[in-house]
């Protein structure tokens, strides 16, 4: 047998080696995942339950556990707590999932840790459909009618990119889409921008459509867009593990026998499905769609199944908590959802930029 040589000796005072893999500082792996996924499901219920009773009318807990179970209440109280207020927190759900899940499709498939649902031109051909909606057929904003007009507008504007950015020889890459969808998004903003100054009674009735919120929409808007919300989160959860192929890039994504065209076009179809339900019932919400995936990255990885899954429910909390604070902040006077998210999204967004190295893709 050969000897073995003798190890070196250690040097005194010398560092001990560390290991040059990133530590994975507040992320949860394993079988936690969906355990936390299930506790934070449970919150968002409660979450749910709470806003039922939040607002200027008083509704005890003893009136909201009376409605719930079916027991006899005073109609006035069941009518805040069904019509209204449970109306405005299962919207407040539907959108905030939507919005959720549209942002880490989007951020995923540009690879861009900065891009928000908008980026494709989906807020801004909503917004203009609601304009012509409503300027020229005098259609209320907020009703059913609103929500398909919106609706079509977003998804015209997601194809009118879609088939600029594919024009000519070069393939759509996500940076051609980017560019395409921001030009567009600017022009239909400008022509949006001037028929509402040319009609000031068109603008006053889109103001609060346009501050984004989820307030006097009724069960006939949650209705319209329980369809497009429920396809646009099945077509996403089949795009989940393609899109981690093509977060990587096209060349790994082809290699590892990804169809890139494909997955794009699965990606596009529910970034549109989600980005314009939300936006037709609520108006534009912003931040949502940015924080969001960032919180559920920081928590779970890169793996965008789960990113995915944590952005419904964090968006879907979030919008609640925006929601419920806007009925309380200023009194009797609320402050629409969006205003709010706009208000806390806005310190959250300088904190990501300080930070040394942002939620990546």
């Amino acid at each position: 047998m050969t000897a073995q040589p003798p190890a070196a000796p250690a040097r005194v005072g010398a560092e001990p080696r560390r290991s040059t893999r990133p530590r994975r500082r507040g992320r949860v792996t394993g079988g936690r995942r969906a355990l936390l996924l299930g506790g934070l499901v449970v919150g968002l219920a409660a979450v749910a339950v709470l806003s039922l009773g939040v607002g200027t009318r008083a509704v005890s807990p003893e009136q909201l556990l009376a409605v719930l179970s079916g027991s006899p209440v005073d109609d006035e109280v069941r009518h805040v707590v069904v019509e209204m207020r449970g109306a405005r927190a299962t919207l407040a759900v539907l959108v905030g999932a939507a919005l959720g899940v549209a942002g880490a499709l989007i951020q995923a498939l540009t690879r861009n840790p900065l891009a928000d649902p908008g980026i494709l031109g989906v807020n801004a051909g909503a917004a203009l459909a609601v304009t012509i909606g409503v300027g020229t057929l005098g259609i209320g904003v907020g009703t059913g009618a609103t929500v398909w007009f919106a609706f079509a507008g977003a998804a015209a504007a997601t194809l009118m990119v879609t088939l600029l950015g594919s024009a000519g020889r070069a393939a759509a890459t996500p940076l051609r889409l980017t560019l395409v969808g921001v030009a567009l998004a600017a022009v239909l903003l400008g022509i949006t921008t001037a028929i509402t100054l040319l009609d000031p009674a068109t603008f006053d009735s889109m103001r609060g459509w346009r501050s984004g919120s989820v307030a006097d929409r009724g069960w006939p808007v949650v209705a319209a867009i329980i369809p497009a919300v429920a396809a646009g989160l099945l077509v996403a959860g089949l795009a989940a593990r393609p899109l981690n192929a093509l977060a990587l890039g096209d060349d790994v994504a082809v290699s590892l026998g990804v169809g890139v065209v494909g997955g794009r076009i699965a990606v596009i179809a529910a970034l549109t499905l989600l980005a314009g339900a939300a936006t037709a019932a609520a108006g534009p919400i912003a931040f949502v769609g940015l924080m969001v995936p960032h919180a559920a990255r920081w928590i779970v990885g890169q793996d965008q199944r789960w990113v995915l899954a944590y952005s419904a429910v964090l968006g879907a909390a979030l919008m609640l908590l925006a929601d419920m604070l806007g009925r309380v902040a200023l009194g009797v006077q609320e402050v629409p959802a969006g205003v709010i998210t706009a208000v806390l999204g806005a310190p959250v967004l300088i904190l990501l930029a300080r930070r040394p190295r942002m939620a990546g893709l």
